[in-house]
């Protein structure tokens, strides 16, 4: 058992409290019989963590951009990728300040505890400052701007205003940049934050804010701890038996039949008996190069549109459960309504929760033996990896200085370790020709793992436009053909004889920038002013 849930079980077998995590105990529990111990910090610790990074956001958020779909409005993610938000919608609520009051309350009353060790303290409080650091960054990118809060005694005090998004991002920049001098260079156990994790938030938060020297030196940083590389094995950090990999930096801790994960079981197809609520698209499928480096629009008759998953980039079926591959005993088919007479459960029509796309995540899925339930699974979704520090050093040094070698190697050592080939130099010797290469190889290398969004967000085109405005405008549509279960190669077996198959038409407007305030959170706050456009 990991540590950082064995001090779960004990804090809550030790109070009358039903859920420990909770905000509202801290506020019962009488100060007599708190923080009085290293323990009792050790618990309240620990109370930080959970929820501290979204597992739900990180395997939903790109259903909110052109790579991928969820198909229930009930789950709240299909309006933020077909631009139907609004305020009173059915759209996912990021904007809950409960972990922040968390860290509030143990960073109030941590110096009422006695250490041994005041470095045990300080990585404790660098730990703490860095969960809220990362909280008021996901809140701030999402809604752009939001209260700084304190502790309040009362509602009414509890009523204040947003601050805005510059103010939030220097107030995380400040905090972030504190957590770093306290924390130590490597966690205690696996699910506690170290250095490192403080560092990817400075990395990421400073590239989403084109910070580019500071998201240079972060990442950096994270290189020159020596602790981190990338696994040999693409698809390792996705399973159970890789969540120790030394590629990954950070990841939602969930253990087998003791703090489960629910949403596996929703990503995989009807034939698994899942919901398909988070599949990939065709767009994703159409980035990947072939096994030569082109694109498929460069590749001339290489590219076989009726066999459109052959000769590809190898990350490509190590992603995507696609038709024709070999998945869990069978082959995988998506495209024929029957199979030997009978309805094809995994066919998009046959039921509401068949992929409407045709294609499956393969990250975090595979194998499907990983798992004794796949609706109480110890999967723990990765929040940050190696792949993405030495992306955005190379995204960030081209901005500043490319085309450089330096570029060219980071990206090389991420295509080379999936068996793909190496980058023609030539045909990407311009800022801008490489510019679009890094786009789609961060988008290839990080897909499902949540950050498509905020990148077709921050990225512009040559007149300014966020990519979002051009991908995310039009109908999303999904393949059609049939299978041949008995062909000999999974990459050819489904052939496809259609590609216009419409799943829904999307929209994007400016004001899609930001996510709605919650109209609860503003019915509470009547100092919250809601983004433009809801």
């Amino acid at each position: 058992m990991k540590q950082i849930y064995a001090y779960l079980i004990a804090g809550i077998t030790c109070t009358s409290c039903s859920d420990f995590l909770d905000t509202e105990p801290y506020d019962s529990l009488s100060p007599s019989t708190t923080w009085q111990s290293e323990d009792d910090a050790q618990s309240f610790l620990v109370g930080c963590y959970d929820g501290w990074a979204d597992a739900n956001e990180i395997l939903y958020l790109d259903c909110g951009s052109d790579i991928g779909y969820a198909n229930f409005q009930w789950e709240y993610w299909k309006l933020i990728g077909n631009g139907g938000m609004s305020a009173s919608g059915d759209v996912y609520d990021m904007y809950s300040f409960d972990i922040i009051r968390r860290c509030n309350t143990f960073l109030e009353n941590i110096n009422n505890v006695e250490f041994e060790d005041e470095a045990k303290k300080n990585d404790m409080i660098g730990q703490v400052r860095t969960i809220r650091a990362y909280q008021y960054f996901d809140k701030n990118w999402w809604y752009g701007g939001i209260p700084i809060i304190e502790n309040y005694e009362t509602a009414e005090e509890a009523q204040v205003p947003r601050n805005t998004e510059e103010e939030v991002k220097e107030y995380v920049y400040n905090e972030i940049d504190t957590a770093i001098t306290l924390l130590n260079d490597e966690p205690a156990e696996r699910g506690y934050l170290a250095k490192g994790a403080a560092l990817a938030i400075k990395m990421r938060s400073a590239l989403y804010y084109e910070d580019y020297e500071r998201a240079k030196e972060a990442a950096q940083a994270i290189m020159d701890l020596g602790q981190y590389e990338l696994d040999a094995d693409y698809t390792n950090p996705f399973t159970v038996a890789g969540q120790d990999s030394k590629e990954i930096i950070a990841a939602v801790q969930y253990i087998e039949n003791l703090k489960t994960l629910y949403t596996i079981g929703q990503m995989y197809n009807n034939g698994d008996g899942g919901w398909s609520s988070i599949v990939p698209t065709q767009n994703l499928v159409d980035m990947y190069e072939m096994d030569n480096g082109l694109t498929i629009d460069e590749a001339g008759d290489y590219y076989d549109p009726e066999h459109p998953f052959a000769n590809r980039d190898p990350r490509l079926a190590m992603t995507i459960v696609f038709p024709g591959q070999d998945w869990n005993g069978r082959v995988y088919n998506t495209l024929d309504s029957e199979v030997d007479g009978s309805t094809n459960a995994d066919y998009p029509s046959s039921a509401d929760n068949a992929s409407k796309t045709a294609l499956t995540w393969y990250k975090y899925l595979g194998p499907f033996s990983q798992y004794s339930n796949i609706w109480a699974t110890n999967a723990c979704p990765i929040v940050f990896r190696y792949a993405e520090v030495l992306l955005t050093y190379a995204e960030a040094e081209n901005e500043l200085n490319g085309p450089s070698a330096t570029v060219y190697d980071l990206l090389d050592q991420i295509r080379l370790r999936a068996g793909h080939v190496e980058i023609d130099r030539s045909k990407y010797s311009t800022q801008a020709t490489l510019r679009e290469l890094i786009r789609r190889e961060r988008t290839i290398e990080l897909a499902g793992e949540g950050l498509r969004r905020a990148d077709i967000l921050r990225w512009k085109d040559d007149s300014g436009k966020m990519l979002a405005e051009t991908v995310l405008n039009g109908s999303l549509t999904r393949i059609t053909g049939t299978v041949d279960p008995n062909g000999s190669d999974p990459y050819t077996r489904a052939t496809i004889t259609g590609t216009d198959e419409l799943i829904e038409t999307r929209s994007f407007k400016t004001t899609n920038r930001y996510l709605p305030i919650p109209q609860t959170a503003i019915d509470a706050n009547p100092n919250l002013v809601q983004n433009e456009g809801y």
